[in-house]
């Protein structure tokens, strides 16, 4: 049996491009103060207190190391058996070329591969290519969302000093969004500041790095979330997934995906395997039966060596709203968004529902997001024996349990054994396509309540933070009235 894909990093060792890593292990916290720790100062004026920086149980940082993200004997998701590269290049976003620069006739999508022609971008300006990045925000851009035209645009980065990296129209946040680069050295938080007084800028953020959450496929889930094999069926449901590239020449996924998506269509593929196993999961065929076979796949590639940034997953998140799922499957973590919180508020808003990864980055961990929105549905890993994952996240916002520990899913070209809330997640994702098939009807509310009001009650009595509601019950969730 294949090792199982958790890496253990130990005190004071700097990652690459932790994004929901600056973590604490003080109970004394405050929420707000968390979140202040997790986005990371230099992207948050307001959390500037006492110096620059919230207490850490009376830690802090050692010289020039801003910006940096140091771990106290964190379980950190990575791909099976992964070689540890420090300093891998993090796509800061899309790097496409505008239409204008297209050569006349040239075709609008990337040539076709077996599972359907991968879609790129293609209203997004030049940008600069991927680089290093070291914290859990990318340190010289800020996102914003602009009330206004490309001439509006040019006059802010013209006013602030500011580079024009991306800038496109964004269906979900429902203007244009700009991803604008720092020349001059300016901290992320000054920049913000300074922007906050233009009253075109709408909103503006720092643009957080985020992690997938792999610790990989079950093969005791149907048994365990009451669901017959035998008749899982998600036939025709269209679902989102976020997540790396996929190899959709592995035969789990013959017939399962529908579209693909690019949003950073510069960046080589290297990995697969994560992606691979929570499509699999969903709705794979053959020796990898997936919880909701038939069901249709949209797969937008977002991540490369695990990581990607906010902006693009705000692309991929916007396309996915295109193709008309019913359920996107997001199985990664990072910090609180507000561009992120209103992507996901609104994709709720069309009646689609939103699965998340709780995280899997131990019981002390800050809250993940977007697990932890209002409207997505926050999923946490279970064993064989309905015990919880020990690297969990733990919270009030965790909503459910399944499986997610030891599961044989497909991976790459093959298969491994796979852990983590990422195919937890994955898991549900299928359990509710198998809900909606049976009832096309059925809203992104009743989905929800049917989950909690039939969940199986694990841990402490009612809602807790380890288990949530309990541990999934399609069965039960079927049987609940409209």
């Amino acid at each position: 049996m294949a090792a199982k894909a958790v890496i253990r990093l130990t005190a004071a060792m700097t990652i690459f491009a932790a994004s929901a890593m600056a973590q604490t292990n003080d109970p004394n916290l405050s929420q707000a103060e968390v979140d202040c720790l997790n986005r990371g100062s230099a992207a948050n004026a307001n959390c500037a207190k006492d110096g620059g920086a919230v207490k850490d149980g009376g830690k802090t940082p050692a010289p020039g190391t801003t910006g940096a993200v140091f771990l106290p004997g964190l379980i950190v998701d990575l791909f099976p058996n992964p070689a540890v590269v420090t300093g891998a290049p993090i796509p800061p976003g899309n790097t496409a070329a505008p239409p204008s620069a297209a050569p006349a006739g040239a075709p609008a999508i990337q040539a076709a591969v077996p599972g359907g022609p991968v879609v790129a971008p293609t209203d997004l300006v030049a940008t600069v290519p991927p680089r290093a990045v070291i914290g859990d925000f990318v340190p010289d851009e800020v996102l914003v969302t602009v009330n206004g035209d490309a001439g509006a645009v040019q006059q802010i980065a013209a006013s602030f000093g500011l580079e024009i990296r991306s800038q496109r129209q964004s269906r979900l946040l429902g203007n244009t969004l700009v991803r604008f680069g720092i020349p001059d050295g300016r901290p992320v938080g000054v920049v913000l500041a300074q922007l906050a007084a233009d009253g075109r800028t709408l909103r503006r953020e720092a643009n957080h790095v985020y992690s997938l959450q792999q610790a990989s496929i079950v093969n005791y889930a149907f048994e365990r979330i009451a669901l017959d094999a035998n008749a899982a069926s998600g036939e025709n449901v269209r679902i989102g997934v976020i997540d790396t590239g996929i190899d959709d020449s592995n035969p789990a996924l013959s017939g399962v995906i529908a579209g693909q998506f690019d949003a950073m269509p510069d960046v080589p593929i290297k990995a697969r395997d994560h992606g691979t196993s929570v499509d699999g999961l969903i709705a794979g065929t053959g020796t990898f039966k997936g919880m909701a076979p038939g069901a249709r796949i949209y797969h937008a590639r977002a991540f490369e060596g695990g990581k990607s940034t906010m902006d693009v997953i705000l692309s991929a998140l916007d396309w996915a709203a295109e193709q008309d799922v019913r359920i996107i499957n997001m199985s990664f973590v990072g910090p609180k968004n507000d561009l992120l919180g209103i992507a996901c508020r609104n994709a709720r808003a069309l009646g689609i529902v939103l699965v998340a990864a709780a995280g899997n980055n131990g019981p002390k961990a800050p809250y993940g997001y977007p697990a932890a929105l209002d409207g997505v549905i926050a999923v946490t890993a279970t064993d064989a024996k309905d015990g919880l994952m020990p690297q969990a996240n733990r919270g009030a916002y965790v909503f459910i349990s399944a499986p997610g520990v030891e599961m044989v899913a497909p991976s790459g070209a093959g298969s491994d054994v796979v852990t983590g809330t990422s195919f937890a997640a994955a898991i549900v994702t299928g359990a509710i396509a198998n809900l909606l098939h049976a009832a096309p009807d059925r809203s992104a509310d009743w989905v929800e309540k049917a989950l909690a009001a039939t969940a199986k009650d694990l841990g402490p009595k009612g809602r807790d933070n380890d288990f949530g509601f309990g541990l999934l019950d399609t069965k039960a969730a079927e049987a609940a009235k409209d």
